[in-house]
């Protein structure tokens, strides 16, 4: 059994496909293949089902694939741990990231970052929140930045700071005469939600308490894929939506002139940087952590979690 052999099965599991793994390793398809099948010998089970399209790890072959990310991820600390001791701060990160914070905290933070650390690249890539944990816990990404606490046992999470959520309503609507807004106020009938598998869509059901209202049968229903889509509807259509503090701090006069904010205390959220229980790229991730928190805008560092929304639905 050698380290080759199990990069190349890591490669076949995370692309499902033969000829796309070699290419990723550099490597023909069939000296992928029989790599894979003298380690499959060696072992005395099939670690792959070539039956089926795409190709997908038998019931053993899961569990061999596991162990061989972890013990990947440990030979990968020994490189680690040199560059660290040299005081070299170099590599690459893989980040996932929730589409209602990219927009708004990437350009915060990744520029000034890139500049100060030239010689480690991040790719990032925007996720829902249960793939960033699934990811996390394979080894394919090295951190997340997204929305806690997620219950996670695996997980290691490293709040960054607290972000109010306000509403953003239209002129038309009954809450737009309000100076601040209770959970009461806002009228279902004319919500905008995201659709389902956002963590921001568990929260605002959750602050506004929407499983326990019964909401009238509409003859139109739409469900956004963004925060901006969520924006645009209110502007354009009228009702009312509940936005994150980042995405209003480029708001025009007239944009601010429509957000709400709820009454003391806030609802926020928790954006933290996470990480799997047993990750590696420690210095890297550290400064990181701290390039968010220095490059935060001064209302952010203040903001307290008094009123913190949880992220999963509620039960009746």
């Amino acid at each position: 059994m050698t380290i080759t052999q199990l990069e190349y099965i890591v490669a076949v599991d995370t692309h499902r496909h033969f000829v796309k793994a070699a290419e990723k390793c550099f490597i023909t398809q069939p000296t992928l293949s029989m790599q894979i099948q003298k380690l499959e010998e060696k072992l005395g089970s099939k670690i792959f089902d070539r039956s089926k399209q795409p190709v997908i790890p038998t019931e053993i072959g899961e569990e061999i694939i596991q162990q061989a990310r972890i013990i990947l991820n440990e030979v990968k600390k020994i490189d680690q741990l040199i560059s660290d001791k040299q005081g070299i701060l170099q590599g690459e990160l893989k980040i996932g990231i929730i589409p209602t914070l990219a927009p708004y905290l990437l350009p915060l933070f990744l520029q000034p970052f890139l500049k100060k650390y030239p010689d480690v690249t991040i790719k990032v890539k925007e996720m829902t929140t249960d793939i960033i944990v699934e990811k996390l816990k394979t080894g394919r990404i090295d951190a997340g930045l997204l929305v806690t606490p997620l219950q996670e046992p695996s997980i290691t999470e490293y709040p960054l700071f607290y972000e109010e959520l306000v509403a953003y309503v239209s002129k038309k609507n009954a809450a737009f005469k309000k100076t601040y807004v209770l959970a009461d106020d806002i009228d279902l009938k004319e919500l905008w939600l995201l659709e389902e598998g956002h963590c921001f869509r568990s929260q605002i059901i959750n602050l506004c308490e929407l499983k326990k209202q019964t909401k009238e049968k509409s003859n139109f229903e739409y469900e956004a894929g963004s925060v901006e889509t969520l924006r645009k509807m209110v502007e354009l259509n009228n009702g009312v939506t509940i936005l994150p503090e980042l995405a209003t701090l480029d708001f025009s006069t007239k944009q601010l002139n429509m957000i709400r904010h709820f009454k003391s205390p806030a609802p926020v959220r928790e954006v933290s940087l996470v990480t799997h229980r047993d990750y590696m790229k420690k210095k890297l991730i550290d400064v990181l952590k701290q390039q968010i928190i220095d490059i935060l805008p001064p209302k952010l560092s203040l903001n307290k979690n008094k009123n913190l929304v949880k992220i999963f639905e509620q039960s009746n």
